[in-house]
């Protein structure tokens, strides 16, 4: 049963509820030993939080930051903060000194709560640009504070300024001032074209979105949800407080490329995550399946068809499953199915919400196949996340984004832009007040970016307009579209597709190096490095076939007539990616200029 109330007393209302009862577990920095705090812990650790902020001065509608990998310190600050009604902004551990300054400057941000040695190094850097910033609060106690720094201090000494909750009376003055008009955070965008901007998140709207989502996502208090995006990321953050608003217990993972261990080692019921950690799964899957002997490669290729008969073609579209095919696909299910899920720590799973980019059907598809609910939805930071998602008691079709959550209204206006209004809808960008003009219409819509179309209460994208490209043949191309076919591939890591402005489609792609170096040897050829591997013509036709099949279904302009191997992934470091892993296209065409240019050479 959800919790409504405030996020200044959420966690407390459900410590009263929950007592003893596990609410995260997690692991230290740097440690291996997964540890639990219950409701009550966590409780006191918020109150706590609240007593220091009011402690080291700051007043409601001020703001702090938090620039750390997702930690039980970041949720205790978060939630202290909503306490005493202070503004919380959350900045992407993988930020660089520029962008996180740049930040910090035009929200005013006065105390700054770092993660590890990297965020702090940053923050001591970027101090002395920063106006408005007062302090620094370490949340690793193994960081090294600069001997020449005395505006640093670690958390757990920042927590004694709230021990024994010295100031609880005006917290709970504050607690009753508190109101859903007030800011709750503002949360910068990735910024793949520029600077990023602060999108303003009010309490109605997370209010709203908490009412909406409880609705039509099936999570409970007995699920066990882990993380597997940042914090920082509206998707994690609102389905992070969904699962608390339910008394779901929060597995805290620190580092995100650890997450399949941690998921072997913790397993989880439910996890939210992006589509690329299920093309990873699903290509890992397929190879295997192509390294396996005929007898297994048959028996999992049945099982699999099994599971799509009852997930997909019965249960999908909210059909009652024949009774012969339900008993055979428990024996296959408990047989050959589970050892898939058991693989990756899904023991016993619920439900898997996924967006933030294109889902192939191919993909979903298997994910249900083998016995798991995958949950596509589709929004934007602006949205507060979930504009639509798959409401899985009333049938979904692959490939939609499902249905609009309660509350949200959607319009397609010119182009076939998705337009939306509703209580869940930011009412706009900090400090941006011609944007704001421009990302509104005179009805109050916001204009998404996005492409779409409704069908029987469905909502289905089609493309994003602004990465939309037109060839000089005057076709229109939609990149992730065709990104999203090349990703499903087991050779294949990372993918950027060519073509505005030009005679055809090209591609940058990076190989998945372990699959492609195991094959090279198998077919005896020799290389000194990656950069001989990506040249190889015997590779280059191997990988030619593979994309000639993954295509077939495009139109002929859309096709990729020409592609160059890289032998470096694309990376933040190089400003080639944004926090959220999305591709800057304008770095990559500048730094890949020369292997691009190549590609359009006159033969």
């Amino acid at each position: 049963m959800q919790t409504r109330c405030h996020y200044s007393v959420l966690i407390h209302e459900q410590a009263k509820k929950y007592g003893s009862k596990p609410a995260l577990t997690f692991r230290n920095f740097g440690s291996l030993k997964w540890k639990s705090v219950s409701w009550n812990q966590f409780s006191m650790r918020v109150k706590q939080v609240s007593n220091a902020l009011l402690n080291v001065g700051l007043k409601p509608q001020e703001k702090i930051a938090v620039f750390a990998q997702n930690c039980i310190q970041y949720l205790y600050t978060d939630f202290g903060a909503y306490g005493v009604r202070v503004i919380s902004i959350p900045l992407y551990a993988t930020s660089s000194e520029r962008q996180i300054q740049f930040m910090i400057n035009d929200a005013e941000v006065k105390f700054l709560f770092v993660g590890e040695q990297e965020q702090y190094d940053k923050a001591h850097r970027i101090f002395p640009l920063c106006p408005s910033l007062e302090r620094i609060i370490v949340f690793d106690s193994s960081v090294r504070i600069s001997t020449h720094d005395p505006y640093a201090l670690y958390f757990e000494d920042f927590l004694k300024l709230g021990e024994d909750f010295p100031r609880q009376s005006e917290v709970e003055d504050l607690w009753k001032q508190a109101n859903y008009d007030d800011i709750c955070n503002i949360l910068y965008t990735s910024g793949t074209t520029g600077d990023s901007k602060g999108v303003i998140l009010t309490y109605a709207q997370y209010d709203a979105a908490m009412e909406a989502n409880g609705k039509c996502v099936p999570v409970t208090d007995k699920d066990r949800v882990i993380n597997f995006l940042p914090l920082t990321h509206i998707f994690e953050r609102g389905w992070s407080y969904l699962c608390l608003s339910v008394g779901a217990e929060l597995i805290v993972n620190t580092y995100p490329k650890e997450i399949q261990e941690s998921m072997r080692q913790t397993h989880p019921t439910c996890m939210s995550s992006v589509p690329r950690f299920w093309e990873k799964l699903y290509a890992g899957v397929q190879e295997k399946i192509d390294n396996s002997s005929p007898a297994k490669r048959k028996l999992f290729m049945h099982a699999l068809a099994v599971g799509k008969k009852r997930n997909v073609d019965y249960l999908s579209h909210a059909k009652s499953v024949p009774l012969h095919l339900e008993m055979e696909y428990k024996l296959l299910n408990s047989t050959v199915l589970s050892l898939v899920r058991n693989q990756i720590g899904l023991t016993n799973p619920n439900i898997f919400p996924t967006a933030g980019a294109y889902v192939s059907p191919e993909v979903e598809e298997f994910v249900h196949s083998i016995g798991l609910k995958m949950v596509v939805g589709y929004g934007l930071t602006e949205s507060l996340a979930t504009v639509s998602c798959d409401h899985l008691d009333e049938g979904y079709t692959i490939g939609s984004v499902g249905r609009p959550i309660e509350g949200i209204q959607i319009k397609i206006g010119e182009n076939d832009e998705i337009l939306l209004k509703g209580p869940t809808i930011t009412k706009g960008y900090y400090k941006r007040d011609t944007t704001n003009a421009a990302a509104f219409d005179k009805d109050g819509f916001f204009h998404t970016g996005d492409a779409g179309y409704l069908k029987d209460g469905e909502l289905f994208l089609t493309e994003r307009i602004k990465d939309l490209f037109k060839t000089s043949n005057g076709k229109y191309i939609a990149p992730q579209m065709v990104e999203g076919l090349l990703l499903v591939d087991k050779f294949v890591e990372q993918v950027a597709v060519i073509a505005d402005q030009r005679k055809f489609v090209s591609a940058l792609i990076v190989p998945e190096f372990r699959i492609l170096e195991e094959w090279a040897k198998d077919n005896d050829i020799r290389f000194k490095d990656r950069e001989e591997l990506c040249d190889n013509k015997q590779v280059n036709k191997m990988m030619a076939d593979r994309i000639e099949t993954l295509t077939q279904g495009l139109a002929s302009y859309e096709k990729i007539k020409k592609f160059t191997l890289l032998a470096h992934h694309f990376s933040m470091e190089q400003g080639e990616l944004t926090n959220t892993l999305k591709l800057k296209r304008p770095v990559i065409y500048k730094n890949f200029k020369e292997q691009i240019d190549s590609m359009y050479e006159e033969n």
